[in-house]
């Protein structure tokens, strides 16, 4: 498939919403059809809502995705091909800039087989892979796997027993939760009590009916909006000081106070110009709203993908590359000279598109500030599409405000400083910024692999290293290609070069060992603790060693008569990292889940797989099936059906037969906050065991 291509998919798939509804407009029915002579045919039938489609398998080489259709199984022999049935659209695609072949409303795939014994049963395994769209969005590709017995006539009385049979063994399936989420692998009879590592679902964990209601509150995820509203509108405000857009201020709005015949029409038409140009910002976050068909978790699995985060890494290197000035990051031209001739068709349209050609032109300074707020915003919460919304908007705001103050008041423009060698300082410093966050992602994707190569200590002196060279820049000891031969050294430099001194003495305190954590201003961003030359990941965190098996976790607790505080976190958690650093290890907190606690830290997003006796898969329902591969996946999906909740961390409190002591709580929250709900719940099963 052409890059162009490719790059079109991952937009697409990055661009789907952490807490979305799910979407499943085509519904499939799996028959087995017998043809006689020892010849039978599996048919899956698909029906689409309206003005949804599946491509067709005969769809042209990089055009999209083909639907592929296998079938296996035991005692089974395939007889050619597949083949499709239904009516068969053809169509020009701009997109793809070429022929795509789909089906609307129906189609069916059939794929002919022969039992290899005419006398035994067979097991029948249907798979598809297909991608659904409609005019205006496309689902991620998805893969269904389907099963079902055929049975030859003289088999039918066998095959009764075995249905018998597996009945029984069905009986044992525990179902999953109010989506109808149930264990598809058959699970060995249970002869006692304890519990199944396949079983997902707890049945006595009811999170509607704590056995008491106090000391609970979570901290609202709502609040990281405006968290990145400011982000944003501090990086809008950042940009507007490049040289990509700071030369074109006062010559825009004086296009608007000055060449304008009605003074009054050009302050009203600048006004509307900013609101455009934060509208296209806003319409920027619009792509991660409307693909919204996969499963909710899908920007957690994003987020810790370890090739991602190395993705991640590299562009955040290649974005410094251009701050510095060896290169541009620039739109095709032909972008911008569509949208420059737009303008001539005046009014409210002309001055959206004046709005639209600066967004674009300005991209190559303003191209990789976006990115880091797309970047933070994949990695950094929950609800990926309103983060962007809200971080992309503060980033139009800034822009919108200040050309709307500047057209009001056009005297204020006398007093912005002139265009000069000071624009190239502000982006080689975002060229050092750039590079600090780039060890961010590499550091992330060596924890989720655990490889665990970047210690804590090894992150600090690099990021010391380009705190040293950010301060000689600013010093004037080093220049970059954009810089003035001989650079004057404002006063602004040298404040902030003694202010990255003062930085530099900061992180230094971070390499010397100490019993209490240090640097929380960059907690979260670091390695865990245990991640350190003086400390071995496998000896816990602050003296502690949480299981990572709740099963595990649930007879330690059965035999100390202890209460289990589930820790849901990951990996790649910032906020995890918080709340391990700066609130568990408080003094008033630390003894009670050293001494009153059965601690499971479940790691959400753990890449390691399963041992093969505990891979299985489930059923989401209308016969899509999920396989649990990894650890991660087995935790992730165990949190999501017992308690209804995806984000990390999450704390929860159950006794050792597995009742919620107290309502759960997320997110990085205040001492006093952890220690409310800590106390509430380990007082009352004292008082009650």
């Amino acid at each position: 498939m052409k890059f162009r291509n490719w790059f079109l998919l991952i937009l697409l798939f990055l661009a789907t919403g952490i807490n979305a509804q799910i979407k499943n407009p085509v519904k499939f029915k799996f028959t087995i059809n017998e043809l006689g002579d020892n010849q039978y045919e599996a048919v899956l039938n698909a029906t689409m809502e309206s003005g949804w489609h599946i491509y067709s398998k005969d769809l042209p080489e990089d055009t999209g995705i083909p639907t592929s259709y296998k079938v296996s199984g035991k005692n089974i022999e395939l007889i050619g091909k597949f083949t499709e049935t239904g009516k068969k659209h053809e169509e020009f695609s701009e997109a793809f800039g070429g022929k795509i072949v789909y089906y609307s409303d129906a189609a069916g795939f059939k794929q002919k087989f022969k039992l290899k014994d005419g006398t035994k049963p067979g097991d029948v395994v249907a798979e598809i892979t297909y991608q659904t769209c409609d005019d205006r969005v496309c689902l991620a590709p998805n893969t269904l796997e389907f099963n079902k017995p055929v049975t030859p006539k003289s088999a039918v009385e066998e095959a009764k027993t075995d249905e018998k049979a597996e009945s029984a063994k069905d009986s044992l399936q525990p179902v999953i939760d109010t989506l109808g989420v149930v264990v598809q692998n058959t699970v060995p009879a249970i002869q006692t009590a304890k519990l199944d590592p396949k079983q997902l679902k707890i049945k006595s964990i009811d999170i509607a009916h704590p056995l008491t209601d106090c000391g609970t509150g979570s901290s609202k995820i709502s609040e990281n909006y405006w968290t990145y509203l400011l982000l944003g509108f501090i990086g809008g405000l950042i940009a507007l000081l490049t040289p990509c857009v700071f030369p074109m201020i006062p010559l825009t709005v004086s296009f608007f106070t000055k060449g304008n015949k009605n003074p009054a029409k050009g302050k009203r038409d600048a006004l509307i110009y900013g609101f455009f140009i934060l509208l296209i910002f806003v319409l920027l976050s619009v792509p991660f709203h409307l693909i919204d068909g996969i499963a909710g978790n899908i920007f957690n699995e994003i987020s810790t993908n370890v090739w991602l985060n190395i993705a991640f890494f590299i562009i955040f290197i290649f974005f410094a590359g251009s701050f510095f000035g060896y290169y541009d990051i620039t739109l095709p031209s032909a972008i911008a000279n569509k949208s420059s001739k737009a303008e001539e068709a005046g009014g409210i349209i002309g001055i959206f598109f004046m709005a639209l050609t600066l967004v674009i032109v300005s991209f190559s300074c303003t191209g990789p500030i976006l990115g880091s707020l797309l970047g933070s915003a994949i990695t950094g919460s929950a609800n990926v599409p309103m983060l962007l919304t809200f971080a992309l908007g503060g980033f139009g705001l800034a822009w919108a405000i200040v050309f709307g103050l500047l057209a009001l008041f056009p005297q204020a423009l006398q007093s912005l400083p002139k265009s000069g060698g000071w624009m190239n300082t502000v982006k080689v410093v975002l060229g050092f910024v750039e590079l600090a966050l780039a060890l961010k992602f590499l550091s992330k994707a060596d924890l989720v692999s655990k490889t665990f190569l970047i210690k804590r200590e090894l992150f600090i002196a690099i990021w010391i290293i380009i705190a040293i060279g950010l301060v000689i820049y600013l010093f004037g000891l080093i220049r970059f290609p954009h810089d003035d031969k001989k650079p004057k050294i404002s006063i602004t430099r040298k404040i902030l070069g003694v202010l990255g001194i003062g930085f530099v003495i900061y992180l230094i305190q971070g390499l010397i060992p100490a019993e209490r954590p240090k640097l929380q201003l960059l907690s979260g961003i670091l390695p865990p603790l245990n991640v350190s030359y003086f400390h071995d990941e496998k000896d816990g965190i602050l003296g502690m060693h949480p299981e990572h098996d709740f099963f595990r976790a649930i007879e330690i607790a059965k035999k100390e008569n202890k209460p289990i505080l589930i820790d849901f976190t990951g990996y790649g958690c910032e906020n995890c990292r918080k709340m391990e650093e700066f609130v568990w290890s408080e003094a008033d907190i630390l003894p009670i889940l050293q001494n009153d606690v059965v601690l499971a830290s479940l790691y959400v997003d753990d890449k390691e797989e399963l041992p093969e006796d505990q891979k299985t898969k489930i059923d989401l329902g209308d016969g899509q099936m999920k396989k649990v591969q990894t650890i991660g996946d087995r935790w992730s999906l165990f949190q999501t059906a017992n308690f209804n909740n995806n984000s990390q961390p999450h704390y929860v409190l159950l006794t050792p037969d597995g009742k919620v002591i107290n309502t759960p709580v997320s997110g990085y929250m205040e001492k006093e906050k952890f220690k409310k709900f800590l106390e509430c719940g380990v007082n009352y099963f004292k008082q009650n065991k």
